[in-house]
Order: C-alpha cells, then sequence, then structure tokens
C-alpha cells in the first residue's frame, strides 16, 4: 500500500508537539511493515535553514485562487529509513518566522496557507505518484479530505482516493471567515451547519470530520472524551454520529531516541536488570538544576511541559506551598504561558532549596529529567495521548498523572505498588496533592518502588502496534471508498 501524509509539522524539522514526533515516527514503522510512504510539510523558514540545499522535483505547480495564481515548488527531502520527504516550497506563504502565528495571535492567512498546501499535495501526488490513500493531521490539512470531496469529486485521478483523518488535539480547530469558500473555491452550497459552518465561520477540522473515510485519535480514552461536551469543543455531536468511523489508537514512543540503555544525552546508561547508573543520572540532573545536598530519600519530582492550564499548572501552582513541605525536590523545564513562566520563576527564588525552574525548551535537559528524577508529573485538564509518560515509564520513573487521554490508557495504579504509577480521576488540585503523597510514601519502600520501576521499563510503547493499527483502518477506507 502506499500512503501519503499530508501534515504542517515532522519532526526534526518543524515541530512545536507531539504532531511532529508522529509524523516522524509512524512512516518509518510503516515502511518497516513493508508498506510504501512519502510524507509532505511545508518548506517553512526554519525548513529550509536545516535543508537549504534541496534539489527541485517539480519546479512549477500551479494552484488557482479566485482572481489569481499561485505557484509552489516541490522540493525533494530525501528519504531516510526508508521513508520518502517532500517540501512544498512557496516563500510567500512559509518563509515566515513561525510556523503558525506571531506573539500577537495567528496569521490571518492561515486559511490560504494550508489550503494552498493541502491542494499541492494533490496536486503533486498526480505526478510524482496518487497514493491508496492520504493521511492528514489536525486541521492544518483537514482541507485536503474536504478538496477531495467537492473540488476534486471528478477528477478521474483522485476520486477514488480516500482520507483517513488524525485529530492530535480538537481544540485546535481552524476558524476562518465565510470568504474563505470562495477562496479555496469551495461550493458555498458547503457553508451550511451540517457541513462546514460553525457560528458563521468556516471550521476546517469540522471539514475533515465529515469528509475523511475514516477519523482516528491518539488514544482509546481521547476517542471516549471527544464525544463528550467537556472535550469535544463543539464537535462532539458531529463524532457521535460518525462513531463507526472513528478509532483510538495510542500514539508510539520512538525508543531509538527515547532509551536509558544507549540514551547519549544523559549522564550513564541502564537497564530494568542494571539500575545502577539511575542513580548516577540523579546527580547529574541535581547538579544541572544546581541542587546540591539532597538526600537518597528525598523524592526527585521532573516536569517537562508547555506552561499552561490545560497542562494542569494552575493545579501546581495551587499545591506548591504545601508540596514544598514534603520530602522532595521539584525540577521544572518548559515554557509558555507567560503568568505561569513569572510564577514559577518567582516560586524558585521563594524556595531555592526545593524548586527549580528553567525557562526553556533543550532537549538534552529533557533527557536528563526523564532519566535522573524518580517521579514525573502530568496533572494535564486533557491530554489525547501523552509522550512523557510513556518516556518516564522505559527510565523507571514513575508518572503522577490525571486519568484523561492516553495517560489513563497507559498508567495503572494497583494497591500496594503492583501497577507502574499513580493517578488522579477529579479535576481538583487536592486530588494531585493525595496522588503524589501516594507516590511519596511508596517512594519509601524501596522494593516497591524498584518493581513499579522495572514494570514500567518492561513495557512496550514502541510503534510496530501502533502501525498495525493504522494499517487496517486504511484498508477499511480503501475497500469502504471502493
Amino acid at each position: 500500500m502506499y500512503i501519503v501524509f499530508a501534515a504542517s509539522e515532522c519532526a526534526p524539522w518543524a515541530k512545536t508537539g507531539g504532531l511532529a514526533d508522529v509524523v516522524a515516527a509512524l512512516p518509518k514503522a510503516l515502511v518497516a511493515l513493508g508498506h510504501k510512504v512519502s510524507v509532505f510539510i511545508p518548506y517553512y523558514r526554519q525548513v529550509a535553514k536545516l535543508a537549504p540545499e534541496c534539489p527541485v522535483v517539480l519546479p512549477s505547480v500551479t494552484i488557482p485562487f479566485p482572481h489569481y495564481n499561485r505557484f509552489v515548488q516541490i522540493l525533494d527531502g530525501g528519504v531516510t529509513d526508508g521513508v520518502q520527504l517532500y517540501f512544498v516550497a512557496n516563500s510567500e506563504m512559509f518563509d515566515r518566522e513561525s510556523f503558525y502565528a506571531t506573539p500577537g495571535g495567528d496569521y490571518l492567512d492561515n486559511a490560504e496557507r494550508f489550503g494552498l498546501f493541502s491542494r499541492a499535495v494533490i496536486e503533486a501526488t498526480k505526478v510524482l505518484g496518487v497514493p491508496d490513500v492520504f493521511h492528514v493531521h489536525d486541521w492544518q490539512t483537514s482541507i485536503l479530505a474536504v478538496l477531495l470531496r467537492s473540488t476534486y469529486f471528478f477528477d478521474p485521478v483522485m476520486k477514488g482516493v480516500p482520507a483517513v483523518l488524525s485529530i492530535h488535539n480538537a481544540g485546535y480547530q481552524g476558524w476562518f471567515p465565510p470568504s474563505t469558500m470562495e477562496l479555496l473555491l469551495l461550493p458555498w452550497d458547503m457553508f451550511t451547519f451540517d457541513k462546514l459552518e460553525t457560528y458563521d465561520s468556516v471550521n476546517f477540522l469540522k471539514g475533515g470530520v465529515l469528509y475523511a473515510d475514516a477519523i482516528t485519535t491518539v488514544s482509546r480514552k481521547y476517542a471516549e472524551e471527544i464525544q463528550t461536551s467537556e472535550f469535544g469543543n463543539g464537535l462532539e455531536g458531529i463524532l457521535q454520529r460518525r462513531n463507526a468511523d472513528l478509532f483510538g489508537i495510542l500514539n508510539g514512543v520512538d525508543y531509538a531516541e527515547w532509551d536509558p540503555a544507549h540514551d547519549s544525552n544523559i549522564a550513564a546508561h541502564y537497564t530494568a536488570e542494571n539500575l545502577a547508573g539511575k542513580k548516577k543520572c540523579r546527580e547529574d540532573l541535581l547538579h544541572a538544576f544546581g541542587l546540591n545536598d539532597v538526600a537518597e530519600t528525598t523524592a526527585v519530582i521532573g516536569v517537562v511541559s508547555r506552561f499552561a492550564t490545560q497542562k494542569g499548572f494552575d493545579f501546581i501552582v495551587a499545591i506548591m506551598d504545601r508540596l514544598v513541605q514534603e520530602d522532595m525536590v521539584l525540577v521544572i523545564l518548559g515554557n509558555g504561558e507567560e503568568y505561569y513562566e513569572r510564577l514559577l520563576t518567582e516560586t524558585a527564588n521563594r524556595f531555592p532549596g526545593k524548586v527549580r525552574v528553567q525557562v526553556k525548551y533543550d532537549n538534552v535537559i529533557a533527557h536528563k529529567i526523564e532519566a535522573g528524577s524518580d517521579m514525573f508529573l502530568m496533572p494535564s485538564r486533557y491530554e489525547p495521548s501523552g509522550l512523557n509518560q510513556m518516556y518516564s515509564l522505559r527510565y523507571g520513573t514513575v508518572p503522577v498523572v490525571r486519568a484523561t487521554g492516553g495517560l489513563e490508557d497507559t498508567i495503572d495504579e494497583r494497591h500496594g505498588g503492583q501497577g507502574n504509577g499513580f493517578k488522579f480521576w477529579g479535576y481538583d488540585p487536592e486530588d494531585l496533592l493525595d496522588a503524589i503523597k501516594r507516590a511519596l510514601a511508596t517512594f519509601l519502600n524501596k522494593e516497591e518502588w524498584t518493581g513499579m520501576m522495572q514494570r514500567g521499563m518492561a513495557q512496550d510503547f514502541s510503534w510496530e502496534h501502533p502501525a498495525k493499527e493504522y494499517v487496517r483502518v486504511y484498508e477499511r477506507a480503501v475497500s469502504n471508498r471502493n
């Protein structure tokens, strides 16, 4: 089977979150199963810095708009692990400082940018090879599924090609003014509430949900959650109606990068059978954050996250004065909302022997936190899949999480430390504090704690199993379209 991925991000070229990791890792796993995969992403300014001399494979692809044409080039990003990468280049649309927005807000022409990109992918594949299925991701490329079932409905080459949509976060949907219909040459009869329209706006993700042949999301639990008013963000009704075509497939982990047995970013290597290196990683982490004389009985709690309410930082801030009274130290890495950046920095200044914060994203430090912490904290309000809890399990760093989305699917708390972590179900800071206290109490029982560490390290969250599930979804979509 030939699968074409169309996405706005792909690690390491362009990344703001987990989407980039999925688009980098899943195609490799599909190729390992014997399939052919190409990935298309925009040729952003950041991508051009990493790949400045890409061969041009299609020098000019015409993309029509109502009163003008735009022209893109398709660049050859090379083949890595069997996956062909293509870049869609148009300097006016993609040669910008950021992918989606400035500090002042979203780019006003995002509908045109990603409409152009999606249509360019369709046109390019007519020349480079028509796929058996398109796999599109989030609102940015949802419109490709809409185009296939509207503008390209009578195209003899494309009319039978299905599209599978993956929702990585239903909170971001791509809302644009009604004039977007004319801009992207979409028929006005699709601008109705039962199709693309939501509150007098064009909703890209809604269009993808309606017109994709199958819909996936990044965990079994999140597939259930987005069919509720709490997590569906207005799409729950449509997702309920499309329930038979909605599949929750937990994201995998790229163990080539995230495994303490061979991680080049950490102070010492270790395995479930020989945990001696973890002690050295703990010492190295404490040194990196300037913490001295921390007793072995004092738990090191790590956090690597975007600083946002969605990630549970309102809870962390709410319990901080009581948390610092416990026998633990807290190391935090990340950036995000200015309010939390300032508040966490002030907290670290108040409790320098208990809390340390680095306001940035640093991949090496992220690896050190995973390897050197005793516990990893993820109190997210919602977490479609989550990767850090799976990284933590492999590193023997016991997760403390809220039971939502992929966190619920991967973390199992059992009495007597027989699970692989700790979790809380309510959305209340007291519930978080209780879960941390349970973890701290278990930490003092080294036999129980070591058992939890080793159970987590033995679990396999590689991409092989999710890739097989995606293949079944692709095959179903192809069968239904034919």
